[in-house]
């Protein structure tokens, strides 16, 4: 069965890609001029203990160096939560705020889908994270549109490849943490 669920999941992620759907596309796509990153991982904790995982904006941190994150509205997460990411060393830095825009945790079953979007003026673009619930556990998509203010279009694959193992990194640590 959770073969099958996997395999239902790609189908409509490619089903949703082809009929122009945002926020859905093969790995290394480009939507808009941006690249787009997409990290899956399967892993044996549940859907909710992934979710909430995955969702914790603060613990991020401990991913990404040289970075803090503040969440800036009142607890729980849902639509309207608002966090920044600062990354650098004193002053040599810059802020990546952040908001929820879609927030669906898992249950019953579903699985669980959060969009953020970036609303700050050097990270551009949009994060999703999506929990399915699999036979042994559950499978994690992060999926991360993104693009860097004033870096030439002719550099956004190497960010791209740089994006890739710094999100592939904070998912599979966020998900191995105890």
């Amino acid at each position: 069965m959770g073969g099958r669920r996997v395999r239902a999941v790609v189908r409509r992620c490619s089903e949703a890609a082809a009929a122009g759907r945002p926020g859905v596309r093969a790995r290394g796509a480009y939507r808009r001029g941006m690249p787009l990153i997409r990290i899956e991982r399967r892993t044996h904790l549940l859907a909710g203990e992934a979710w909430r995982r995955l969702t914790t904006w603060e613990n991020h941190a401990r991913h990404v160096p040289l970075t803090a994150i503040t969440v800036t509205t009142a607890p729980p997460t849902r639509v309207g939560t608002r966090f920044t990411a600062r990354t650098g060393a004193g002053r040599a830095g810059f802020d990546d705020p952040m908001e929820v825009v879609r927030w669906e945790p898992p249950a019953g079953g579903r699985p669980g889908r959060c969009r953020v979007e970036k609303r700050g003026g050097v990270v551009l673009g949009w994060a999703e994270a999506e929990v399915v619930p699999v036979e042994g556990g559950s499978l994690a998509v992060w999926r991360e549109e993104v693009r860097v203010r004033g870096v030439p279009r002719l550099l956004d694959r190497p960010t791209a490849w740089a994006a890739r193992l710094l999100f592939g990194r904070v998912v599979t640590g966020l998900l191995r943490e105890r």
